[in-house]
């Protein structure tokens, strides 16, 4: 999860970590800290050869919105994470896009809102 960095900044969410190389999906990116220029969320992990996506984290909120993390893809079966949501803000962040789905099978992410 993203910290309030020095000043009015923020920081960014963590990115997500990545699935193993067979078998495991990608961790969630964390969220970005609040302040009045606002972190965007994390990248959401790529999965592994069988897994899905992890999620991307959503932007923080406040004067001017965090955009939301990517989310992770998947590689041979499995969905593609969601994107995270940017930040509600007098300017708002934008949406993160979603993870590619499997080349075999799965989903593909949906595009966070903006």
């Amino acid at each position: 999860v993203g910290t309030a960095g020095p000043g009015a900044c923020s920081g960014n969410g963590g990115q997500g970590g990545n699935g193993g190389f067979f078998y495991g999906n990608g961790g969630a990116g964390g969220a970005g800290g609040s302040g009045n220029i606002n972190g965007a969320g994390g990248n959401g992990g790529e999965a592994g050869l069988l897994g899905s996506g992890g999620d991307g984290g959503a932007g923080a909120t406040g004067g001017d919105g965090g955009n939301g993390g990517n989310g992770g893809n998947a590689q041979l079966i499995g969905n593609g994470g969601n994107g995270g949501n940017g930040g509600l803000g007098i300017v708002h962040g934008k949406g993160g896009a979603g993870g590619t789905r499997g080349i075999i099978l799965g989903t593909p992410g949906s595009i966070g809102t903006s």
